[in-house]
């Protein structure tokens, strides 16, 4: 009985623990060595609430800032975030079953726990065009698992870990 506990526990840890997966795109001719400041499309239409675009961009600011861009009204590339998030139910299940039978006649009940609750599956894509011409130079889509239930904590923590991906990869060959 203890190893199946213990076996449980192992089970919730693991599916609880949900990574952001990262796909990156870029333009190939782009001088990206040329890009010092940014800005955010104006009146963006991301799909995220206010609170949660405001915590994605606090980190995102926070991020490009410590690469040495600067924010910027007259910018050299236009930052751009759309997302879209889809519930999740839970595939993980613990079967629990009985049965008994003799005579080649067999008599069998079972079930499935689901472990992990609902989780929200958020996709984001973060696009950055040039802001001269006017065309997409570079574009990031993560998918991260974020809780249905969380604190205003646990959402800043999971945006950031999701612009800190996000721009492991901005610029390329960086």
């Amino acid at each position: 009985m203890k190893k199946i506990v213990s076996l449980l526990a192992l089970s919730l840890i693991l599916v609880s623990c949900g990574g952001v997966k990262v796909a990156y795109d870029y333009d190939e001719q782009a001088d990206f060595s040329t890009l010092k400041t940014y800005n955010y499309i104006p009146d963006m239409q991301s799909g995220l609430s206010q609170l949660d675009l405001n915590r994605l961009m606090n980190a995102t600011d926070a991020i490009l800032q410590e690469q040495g861009y600067a924010l910027s009204d007259n910018p050299d590339f236009l930052i751009n975030v759309m997302s879209d998030r889809y519930e999740e139910r839970a595939n993980n299940n613990v079967g629990i079953g009985i049965g008994g039978g003799s005579g080649g006649v067999g008599v069998g009940i079972g079930g499935g726990i689901p472990i992990g609750g609902t989780k929200m599956r958020q996709q984001i894509t973060m696009d950055v065009v040039d802001a001269d011409k006017d065309v997409l130079i570079w574009q990031a889509d993560a998918v991260g698992t974020l809780p249905t239930s969380t604190t205003p904590e646990q959402r800043i923590a999971f945006f950031t870990k999701v612009a800190t991906k996000i721009l492991e990869g901005f610029p390329p060959g960086r």
